[in-house]
């Protein structure tokens, strides 16, 4: 009873590395951990012994007020298009808007009463938080130390705080977090029925990816647009794979890219040292390139739910060797992600194919209205030769 199950708990470690974000997640607390301590400390004096002046300790406190404003408006920035994406299903509110909804903040994704006005609180609380955090960046970016409104900084900081505890709470205590009976609830009941496919249409067991990594001439608009328009490209990709909505994905992929040197590069012209502002712009480009695992992820997610073949040439791993092609050759590997798309029809989870080639039917004329299908291997009035039923070839 009382043993750990060192396997167990290894393979559920390996699982939670495998996503990038979780690891992102991880550096980006320990950064905030190590520089929150050094503040704490500063301001509780327990460190007026390595810095001894005034001036040294104020001047610290500021770098640290830099790094974590730079920490925190980057993760309210990568958080935000999700929120305003919530916030449109949330006014919108259809069939398929509402299940989306529960996923994110709903017990089990299943109903609950009133729900529509507290999912609006929660999404509220949220947006006040990111708000918050960008009057900060106002605040600290615009003003110098002695300038900088003590009031207006304080009241940012305690709202911005307070209102992501108070959204967790709220989301644990109502009827959001709590179990409920939907059996009264007509709409709870309400499943996305499956496309009706054709007679003709079979599933793909199993799918290929079409073309190789650097096959882009099979498709020369494809590749084109993959390299010079990666991020529309892979948003308009994403969202016909299933995969969320469009317009998230292209701001949260550019926002991965491009936020990083943006933010650390301000920050670090507030920070009057210039060892920690190289080292801030530096990890500002680090993170920008490494910005592109966003995309191998989806690579990922794309080959494990449609059973695609995966290449384990990176260390043995398929998923490793996803990461790599987008790091280093990131048009390449989209171009053939929309060749793959284009090839098959997508439908639950699935990729499909038709049994009949559309240009392989034969237009019949002369035929009198209300023949039946027999009659097509008959001579017909005016035609110099008898036909035959066409044979429908299979792929």
């Amino acid at each position: 009873m009382r043993k750990i199950n060192w396997a167990s708990f290894l393979e559920i470690l390996k699982e939670w590395c495998e996503n990038p974000m979780n690891i992102a997640l991880f550096i980006w607390l320990l950064c905030v951990a190590v520089s929150g301590s050094m503040l704490i400390l500063l301001l509780l004096g327990a460190l007026n012994t390595a810095f001894p002046t005034r001036v040294s300790r104020n001047y610290w406190i500021e770098i640290n007020n830099q790094v974590l404003n730079a920490l925190f408006t980057l993760m309210s920035v990568y958080q935000h298009p999700s929120l305003f994406h919530h916030l449109f299903l949330l006014l919108r509110w259809g069939s398929e808007d509402v299940i989306e909804l529960r996923k994110f903040y709903c017990k089990n994704g299943s109903y609950r009463p009133h729900e529509w006005a507290h999912i609006a609180v929660v999404v509220s609380l949220l947006h006040v938080t990111c708000f918050c955090q960008y009057m900060l960046c106002g605040l600290y970016w615009g003003y110098s130390r002695q300038l900088r409104p003590e009031w207006a900084e304080n009241l940012f900081f305690i709202l911005g705080t307070a209102t992501p505890v108070i959204a967790a709470v709220y989301t644990i205590c109502s009827p959001l977090g709590k179990e409920y009976d939907s059996d009264l609830d007509e709409e709870a009941k309400t499943e996305r029925g499956p496309k009706s496919l054709l007679e003709n249409w079979v599933v793909v067991s199993k799918p290929e990816w079409v073309g190789g990594l650097f096959d882009c001439g099979d498709d020369r608009t494809v590749g084109f647009l993959s390299c010079f328009c990666t991020f529309c490209v892979f948003g308009w990709n994403m969202e016909r794979l299933g995969f969320g909505n469009m317009y998230v994905h292209i701001i949260t992929f550019l926002l991965l890219c491009v936020a990083p040197f943006w933010i650390f590069s301000i920050s670090a012209l507030h920070i009057h040292n210039y060892v920690i502002g190289d080292i801030a712009g530096v990890a500002g480009i680090v993170l920008c390139a490494f910005g592109l695992i966003y995309g191998g992820y989806w690579r990922i997610q794309m080959r494990k739910k449609f059973k695609l073949p995966g290449n384990t040439i990176c260390c043995g791993s398929a998923s490793m060797t996803d990461y790599l092609k987008w790091m280093l050759c990131w048009g390449c590997a989209l171009a053939q992600e929309v060749r793959t798309g284009n090839f098959y029809d997508v439908e639950d989870d699935n990729f499909y194919r038709k049994l009949v080639e559309e240009n392989c039917e034969v237009v019949i004329e002369n035929v009198p209205v209300g023949s039946e299908p027999s009659d097509l291997g008959e001579r017909r009035e005016g035609s110099t030769h008898i036909m035959d039923a066409p044979i429908q070839p299979l792929i």
